[in-house]
């Protein structure tokens, strides 16, 4: 249980930090161009990168401070943190193939799927 309450506690830090940043890049660049969900993407990646490295990997992190950065913040933040560290554990593993599968897939089908629940919303309305 103690563990769920860190997830969400940093979920929701994550979720408010990537509010401000989106609210930030309308301010200062405007509608026209998703900056802001492209900001969050790069920089939580990056985040995600730095935090497994550093401290997961060299410093041995406990994991409970894995939970509440990774799945928690970072995961609030963004979840294309998580899919970008997925995608790098089968490249680093040399699963070529397996890994531009994931990304394809997981770009292309969750695109399809969202037009899907599109159609089926504007279906039954």
């Amino acid at each position: 249980m103690f563990n769920l309450v860190l997830v969400a506690v940093g979920g929701a830090v994550g979720a408010s930090l990537r509010h401000l940043v989106n609210l930030a890049a309308l301010r200062l660049v405007g509608a026209g161009f998703p900056w802001g969900t492209l900001a969050i993407n790069v920089a939580g990646s990056l985040a995600m990168g730095l935090f497994i490295e550093l401290l997961a990997r060299r410093y041995n992190a406990s994991n409970e401070l894995r939970l509440f950065v990774a799945t928690g913040i970072l995961g609030g933040f963004t979840t294309f943190s998580a899919f970008s560290l997925d995608f790098a554990v089968l490249w680093q593993r040399g699963e070529v193939f397996p890994a531009f599968l994931y990304a394809l897939g997981s770009v292309i089908v969750s695109i399809v799927a969202l037009f899907l629940g599109l159609w089926l919303a504007r279906s039954f309305s």
